[in-house]
């Protein structure tokens, strides 16, 4: 007899090919509120899709960087990687990104200055281009 009936809960896939689009203005939004110091989070996935940017507590913003606490998340599979901003309009990474994109998840995003629908990238953790659907 089973007390606890499992839950399903679909975690992100190996492919992430979509993002919300209301994830993706909540990250435009952040961008412009931290402006001109760069704004960091996590992305979280269900399934195919970016359903989520999550706020990691202890972020620090700089005018040329940011600062993740990884270890201050949770213990979540559904956690894909990492999202921050750059106070330019160019949306390539930088040295330091790519660093973080080896060592943290594998989708990454950068949202550019002006901080709108077409301003982001997204990355693998290699740091090649990702193309995402907005849904």
């Amino acid at each position: 007899m089973r007390l606890f009936r499992k839950r399903r809960q679909p975690i992100a896939s190996a492919h992430v090919t979509r993002i919300r689009r209301g994830v993706l203005e909540t990250i435009a939004d952040a961008a412009q509120d931290t402006y001109p110091l760069e704004f960091a989070g996590a992305l979280k996935a269900r399934g195919d899709t970016v359903v989520e940017v999550i706020l990691i507590p202890g972020t620090i913003s700089g005018d040329s960087h940011a600062i993740l606490r990884t270890y201050h998340l949770p213990a979540d599979f559904s956690i894909v990687g990492s999202v921050h901003s750059h106070p330019s309009p160019s949306a390539r990474p930088s040295d330091a990104d790519l660093q973080l994109f080896k060592n943290f998840g594998r989708l990454h995003m950068i949202m550019a200055y002006p901080y709108n629908l077409r301003s982001w990238r997204a990355y693998d953790s290699n740091g090649r281009r990702v193309a995402l659907t907005i849904v």
